[in-house]
């Protein structure tokens, strides 16, 4: 049986247990793991994670393509860089590589590279990620990588985790046993279906980001299973989105 455990925050990442036949699914609702859903929704060729400023700048001066350097840190957008929000990208990702960072998404997907494969998740593309893990990892352990904030428990990438987990378990391909944390987070979405906007919109970081004016990307990213993109870490440490469309999943 397929075990799926569930990780509240990037700083309890064991990253020797990470190398153990792991499949990591990393969560930032607010906003890294969707900014990256919807830029590959829009357009983007790669997004590349990184720890820093320091770190996104160096890559730009490396690639020979055309980059995006787009990042914050603490809740302030980078100096020189684009913001970080999903409905501001729209028209400047096509194309281009995205070389993003953030203060907790991006260090939590850098953090779980041990494991075989890493993906990133959101309310945005729940379902299409979920279809593919039942799809090709029936026989794996699965970590879910709560990103929190700065050392503290996020409940907006807890009810992301939920509905992830609440997609995974309505999936007849696998039966998954899921560790109490995860059967926690999945009961807690479960109990608060349709409080989606209110969760996010109510939460600290969401609150901080209606005071940056961002409240209407708190809605967007509110939206359940809108995407059908499941960013996938290559080997090089680039996301790229493994699917084309949803018949790509569900064949």
């Amino acid at each position: 049986m397929a075990k799926i455990h569930l990780i509240l925050k990037k700083e309890d990442i064991d990253l020797e247990q990470m190398k153990d036949n792991k499949i990591a699914v990393v969560f930032d609702v607010l906003l890294a793991t969707s900014t990256i859903a919807a830029c590959l929704h829009y357009g983007a060729k790669e997004v590349i994670p990184v720890m820093n400023g320091e770190e996104a700048r160096a890559i730009s001066m490396e690639e020979e393509n055309d980059c995006l350097l787009v990042g914050e840190y603490e809740g302030k957008t980078i100096d020189q860089f684009h913001a970080p929000f999903p409905l501001s990208l729209k028209e400047h990702v096509r194309d281009k590589i995205v070389i993003l960072s953030t203060t907790n998404g991006t260090v939590a997907i850098k953090r779980s590279i041990q494991a075989n494969k890493v993906y990133t998740c959101s309310l945005l593309n729940g379902l299409a990620v979920a279809n593919v893990i039942s799809r090709d990892h029936q026989d794996e352990t699965l970590i879910v990588v709560c990103s929190g904030s700065s050392g503290e428990f996020n409940i907006e990438d807890f009810y992301g985790a939920g509905h992830f987990i609440n997609h995974l378990m309505k999936n007849d391909l696998v039966e998954w046993e899921l560790s109490d944390a995860a059967l926690a987070a999945m009961l807690f979405y479960q109990g608060n279906e349709q409080s989606n906007v209110e969760i996010l919109t109510n939460s600290r970081v969401g609150e901080m980001l209606a005071r940056y004016n961002a409240i209407e990307d708190c809605h967007y990213v509110a939206k359940k299973d809108l995407l059908d993109v499941v960013p996938v870490l290559r080997e090089d440490g680039r996301l790229v989105n493994e699917i084309k469309s949803m018949s790509d999943v569900c064949d």
